[in-house]
């Protein structure tokens, strides 16, 4: 563990530390991928409560934890607000990416981790933010590359959001991570191994360095600046001891 990684896992230790010793409910940043490997496999007993982690929708990338108090239950909501950017006119918009969304909020000075996941489909964005930063996102965000928006607060989100997908199928050898990948993404099983090997694969947040890690029915699959593939099972085996197989590789 690094420098940097250390200072984050001080600080979430501390933030269950504040929520156990004035029992209030703690919130941190957005957490990205990485960040929430080091809170997932940080040793429980170095918390002093127990916490969760959420980002707006079920399937969120990016997320907040949350620590509770010791065995008592609060009712809380999680500081998160959607806000939704759509083009002031649709018919002289450009197509616009994650990446330009997302660099039109950096060029306003906020910082990364105050803003959640951003999904951009047609032609509109919804981005996920700390409830902080909501006024000042609607307030500035009027263009993005040469795209004049208007940037409205969400009137409510469905958590069972499910981004666009297509579903691929094909055969395996075995439900490992690195056949899995092989058949989501068009590359050799070499290039998959290194992506492993790199630290660049979490299987439900947790980072995953072995290319013979065991993929369960369900499994989200992160490969960072590639995109999310989700592991549906098995459909069927074949007569040589292969397994069909289901994923969904979303867009």
């Amino acid at each position: 563990m690094n420098k940097e990684e250390s200072m984050l896992q001080k600080r979430l230790v501390e933030l269950s530390r504040l929520a156990y010793n004035r029992g209030i409910v703690v919130f941190s940043d957005f957490l990205n991928l990485n960040e929430l490997n080091i809170l997932h496999t940080t040793p429980k007993d170095m918390f002093l409560s127990q916490y969760k982690t959420y980002g707006g929708y079920d399937l969120s990338e990016r997320q907040m934890a949350v620590f509770l108090p010791d065995a008592l239950y609060y009712e809380y909501e999680y500081p998160i607000q959607t806000i939704e950017v759509s083009p002031l006119n649709k018919k002289f918009s450009e197509d616009l990416t994650h990446r330009d969304y997302l660099g039109a909020l950096m060029n306003l000075g906020i910082d990364r981790c105050k803003i959640g996941d951003i999904i951009a489909e047609d032609h509109k964005a919804l981005i996920f933010v700390k409830e902080e930063m909501a006024e000042y996102v609607t307030d500035n965000l009027t263009q993005i590359r040469h795209t004049h928006v208007k940037a409205t607060i969400g009137t409510g989100f469905q958590v069972d959001y499910e981004p666009k997908y297509e579903e691929l199928k094909g055969t395996v050898s075995s439900i490992r991570l690195d056949s899995v990948l092989a058949l989501a993404y068009p590359l050799s099983r070499s290039k998959i191994t290194s992506q492993i090997e790199a630290g660049k694969v979490f299987v439900n947040g947790k980072l995953i360095t072995s290319n013979g890690y065991r993929l369960k029915e369900n499994d989200i699959i992160s490969v960072r600046k590639m995109g999310r593939i989700a592991y549906n099972g098995i459909l069927s085996e074949t007569k040589k001891g292969r397994y069909m197989v289901s994923v969904r590789k979303y867009i």
